[in-house]
């Protein structure tokens, strides 16, 4: 029974978050290791000859923005290819869809990588005791070896702050520092000069892929060199530092996405950087770093006895082969939540991208290019903000949501000759929001209703009325007007469905024998459509405004289709049973009524609950099911909300050993979606960090679970810093598989109830209260 007790011992919310580790130097991307600022991000190698910090910043785009994406034809066929649908000539729907639908980007662009900054280092003594490691609760990638009886160390981070990236050179003998300091050349069209205080690229973000080689932001890469002693001397497009006893270079990326002087906004954060001194800029980027990282501290058990002194890529070798490793795990989490606090920040001038903000040139190279996806992929990038309290991390999301509906009105008068707004399957530093440019994938109509529910659930973990009032409710309000106005009859039941449209890059077998993607009233489309009018209706009666739309959205949403559940046991993804073109499709949209939604749950609607898992394991028994890290992440997700701890735990150890590399980034394997090799992918990481969260602690508003799908193998462990919907912070502790105790602090007065198990406890909270509570 759960019983409300008077102490709480807890464990240290500041205690380290862990560190990757390594012996020996990166000599690929995926053995680096990912510094960033929130803006500008770095992959260093740590190189004993050569140090290489790979660069990526979030604006680096090209292309420009546009205003003619939509297809001209598509208003006039709209109402045509739903008569086809409706009547069964799927075929001949598909058809018209492909020539008329599918969106014309006239200069979408992509996000690029830029050149390394390269440090040669003249030494060729042998090295010895090397070790590279990225501590989290710093933010510092730190590097050290002996070379020639001297004990070499490097510092690399990246502050946001200052907004630069510092590496700084020490060793333990007077005057042997010395490297020469350069840009890899050939990474970005542009020039490269040297001075005598460092080496500056002056360029454009030009490619010709996404682009048409012309349009991209104009960028300057800058760099400052400041040395302890020695000289320094320029030949061509490098500098040259001998006999210094320490240094520090300063790197600094300016682009004009915002309508900035490149050159100007580099020369002034070097120059403050240079002013503050780099002892100073140290303490403050690791200040700023732990006041984010030391909010949640986790323990999900020990490792074996020799693990700890292990290099992080032979634990993940060691937990491939099946031997546990909860320490590793716990890494895995903190490592997520690292990631965002790297890559995404209240100044962020942009959100996360596909990679994150670290761009191994791959995806941007791929033909789904290095963009925001808006059928998953975002989303995912963001699950784990809220619950592992960093909320503030999703401020640039919430401007690019604003800005993708300010755009998605015109596409919504011009294509579908409606009121409010929409957008599709991918967005770009501008906000394009037409159908992309391809049929199968690019018509899916509810992406930008799908990533607005990440306002909501910003409101639901905090309560900021203002935020309510001035951000989210506007947003959702128009997106209610959209679909109110686009939503049809089926002609069957009188159900109002979506459409045309497609289930995210899925396929099904018509009755007619043509395979196709465009129906009518997939059930994705279901699932954010009844999400945005709740939404939407919840939202203007808690700021009570517009009872007329209130009652609008209530008559729509009676009429919207009821989940279905096909022939095979499993959760209908279109309104009609079709049989899938492709079984082992690597998408399952329609369980996102699951996670990250509660339109099924396994208590409130036991039946669908279980057709969702037949989904998954109908998906995971096909030949060439399409294992990604994305995939492996939703279904540690989908068990955690199914209360099914250990294979979520499953699905978490395949993310970790199946879908990430030697430095624990995830990737999207190759083979799958038209990737011809690995390429990383940010989501993976987040989401499993989400899919842990999960597993220990769930809520919506009105209960707050305690480990709701705890898995065996972690019997004993705590949890510290996590939040709940409602405003709530949890601190929780379990031994031998159970709960021991845990502390709820409520920022509001209010009440929840706590549910653990089979027992429920209502309890009701004064401003700033905090309760214990433990289970006997």
């Amino acid at each position: 029974m759960l019983n409300l007790a008077s102490e709480w011992k807890s464990p240290a919310t500041d205690a380290p978050s862990g560190a990757l580790r390594y012996a020996r130097p990166a000599t690929r991307w995926f053995e680096a290791l990912p510094i960033g600022n929130g803006r500008l991000g770095g992959m260093v190698y740590g190189g004993t000859d050569r140090e290489r910090v790979q660069l990526s910043e979030s604006t680096a785009w090209s292309g420009e923005p546009s205003t003619a994406d939509v297809n001209a034809t598509a208003r006039q066929y709209l109402a045509h290819i739903r008569e086809l649908l409706f009547a069964g000539r799927h075929g001949e729907a598909q058809r018209l869809a492909t020539e008329h639908l599918v969106g014309r980007p006239q200069s979408f662009g992509t996000n690029l990588p830029l050149p390394e900054v390269r440090l040669d280092f003249p030494s060729e003594a042998p090295v010895r005791d090397y070790r590279r490691s990225l501590g989290l609760d710093t933010g510092i990638a730190s590097i050290n070896y002996e070379q020639g009886g001297i004990r070499v160390t490097r510092d690399v981070f990246a502050s946001n702050p200052h907004g630069v990236i510092a590496i700084r050179l020490t060793a333990d003998r007077p005057g042997s520092i010395g490297f020469s300091l350069a840009f890899q050349d050939g990474v970005i069209p542009g020039r490269i000069a040297a001075t005598d205080t460092g080496v500056i690229l002056r360029g454009h973000a030009y490619e010709n892929l996404h682009s048409n080689g012309q349009q991209g932001v104009a960028l300057e890469i800058r760099t400052r060199l400041e040395a302890e002693g020695g000289s320094v001397r320029c030949v061509d497009d490098k500098l040259y530092l001998e006999g210094a006893d320490a240094a520090v270079v300063y790197v600094a990326v300016g682009t004009s996405w915002a309508g900035d002087d490149p050159g100007f906004r580099t020369d002034v954060l070097l120059s403050a950087a240079v002013d503050t001194g780099y002892a100073a800029v140290r303490a403050a980027h690791i200040a700023d770093h732990q006041a984010l990282m030391r909010r949640v501290s986790i323990d999900l058990g020990s490792a074996p006895a020799d693990a700890a002194a292990l290099p992080t890529d032979e634990r993940r070798a060691r937990l491939a082969s099946g031997e546990a490793d909860a320490e590793l795990i716990a890494l895995y989490f903190q490592f997520g939540r690292y990631l965002t606090v790297a890559g995404s920040r209240r100044d962020s001038p942009l959100p996360l991208a596909l990679q994150g903000l670290w761009n191994d040139g791959l995806a941007s190279s791929a033909p789904w290019t290095n963009d925001f996806h808006l059928d998953m992929n975002t989303q995912q990038n963001y699950w784990a903000a809220e619950v592992t309290n960093l909320a503030e991390c999703q401020e640039p999301l919430f401007r690019l949501i604003e800005t993708t509906a300010a755009h998605g009105r015109t596409t919504a008068e011009e294509m579908y000759g409606a009121p409010g707004w929409v957008a599709h399957t991918v967005t770009n530093a501008w906000g394009y929001t037409a159908p992309g440019s391809g049929i199968g994938w690019g018509l899916n109509m509810t992406g930008g209703a799908w990533i607005a529910l990440q306002l909501w659930e910003h409101y639901q973990y905090g309560g900021d009325e203002v935020f309510l009032r001035e951000r989210l409710y506007p947003v959702f309000r128009e997106a209610a007007e959209f679909f109110l106005a686009h939503l049809v009859a089926e002609p069957e039941h009188g159900w109002l469905v979506t459409g045309p449209s497609e289930s995210p890059e899925n396929w099904y077998l018509a009755p007619d024998g043509s395979q196709c993607s465009v129906s009518m009233g997939a059930t994705a489309d279901r699932v954010f459509v009844e999400a945005v009018l709740r939404i939407c209706a919840e939202s203007a009666e808690l700021l009570d405004v517009d009872a007329e739309l209130r009652a609008r959205i209530a008559e729509a949403r009676r009429r919207l289709p009821p989940f279905r559940i096909g022939r095979h046991g499993q959760l209908q993804e279109w309104l009609h049973d079709y049989e899938e073109a492709d079984p082992s499709h690597r998408h399952t949209s329609h369980l996102s009524a699951l996670f990250p939604e509660r339109q099924i749950t396994p208590r409130d609607t036991p039946a669908l609950a279980r057709a969702a898992e037949v989904t998954i394991e109908r998906r995971q028994q096909a030949p060439g099911w399409e294992q990604t890290e994305w995939v492996e992440a939703n279904f540690t997700v989908y068990f955690a909300r199914l209360l099914k701890g250990d294979r979520a735990l499953a699905h978490l150890t395949n993310l970790i050993t199946d879908a990430s590399e030697a430095n624990l980034m995830s990737y999207s394997a190759g083979g799958v979606a038209g990737a011809a090799q690995n390429i990383y992918s940010f989501d993976g990481n987040a989401g499993g960090t989400a899919g842990i969260a999960e597993m220990l602690l769930q809520s919506d508003g009105s209960e707050i679970e305690l480990l709701p799908a705890l898995p065996a193998d972690w019997r004993d462990g705590h949890v510290c810093g996590l939040r709940a919907r409602g405003g709530f912070t949890v601190d929780l502790r379990w031994r031998d598989g159970g709960l021991d105790a845990a502390r709820i602090h409520s920022s509001t007065a209010g009440k929840t109830r706590l549910r653990y198990r089979q027992e429920v406890l209502d309890v009701k909270f004064g401003e700033g209260e905090a309760v214990v509570v433990r289970s006997n």
